[in-house]
C-alpha cells in the first residue's frame, strides 16, 4: 500500500465503518498496514478533529454494551475496555462501580441462563455457577447476594 495520507484516511474510514475503534486500536491497524508514523499521526489527528475518533464516546458506548447487553460485571467491562485499547483515565471516568446494578445484572443472568438451578443444586453446579460469574468480572459480594436471592447458596456459604 502506498504511504499517502489519503490512503490512510480511506483505510481508517473502512475500519471505523465496521465498528467504533479506540485511538490505539486504529494506530495499531495503520502501523500494521505499513503506513509511516508521520502519516498515522496526521490521520489520527484529522479523525479526532473531525469527530470520527473519540475514545470517551467509545467508552460510553462500550459501557452500555458490556454492562447492559452482555451483562458483564464491573471488572469484566473494565478488562474488555482495556483490551480495546482505552486508557485507564478514560475507563475510570466512564465506569463507576455500582454493586446494586451488578447484583441486578447477575440476577438477570441467573434467570436467563440458569433458570432451573436452585437450592437443591450440587456443590459442583454451585461452583460452576460461581466461576461463571467470576469469569464475567462480578465481585465476590455481588455474586453472593445474587446467588443468595435465588436460594442457590446460604449467606454463610461461599
Amino acid at each position: 500500500m502506498t504511504d499517502s495520507a489519503g490512503d490512510a484516511k480511506r483505510y481508517s474510514f473502512k475500519l471505523l465503518g465496521y465498528r467504533g475503534r479506540s485511538e490505539s486500536e486504529l494506530r495499531e491497524r495503520l502501523d500494521r498496514k505499513g503506513f509511516s508514523e508521520d502519516v498515522v499521526s496526521r490521520t489520527l489527528k484529522f479523525l479526532k478533529q473531525a469527530g470520527y475518533l473519540d475514545d470517551r464516546a467509545l467508552a460510553v458506548n462500550l459501557k452500555r454494551q458490556f454492562l447492559s447487553d452482555r451483562l458483564l460485571g464491573y471488572n469484566g467491562a473494565k478488562r474488555f475496555m482495556r483490551k480495546r485499547g482505552l486508557s485507564a483515565e478514560v475507563i475510570d471516568s466512564t465506569l463507576e462501580y455500582d454493586e446494586d446494578a451488578e447484583v441486578l445484572n447477575a440476577k438477570k443472568l441467573i434467570g436467563k441462563k440458569f433458570g432451573s438451578i436452585g437450592k437443591n443444586s450440587s456443590v459442583s453446579e454451585k461452583r460452576r455457577l460461581w466461576n461463571f460469574f467470576a469469569r464475567r468480572g462480578y465481585s465476590v459480594s455481588a455474586i453472593k447476594k445474587a446467588l443468595h436471592e435465588y436460594n442457590i447458596i446460604r449467606e454463610d456459604e461461599e
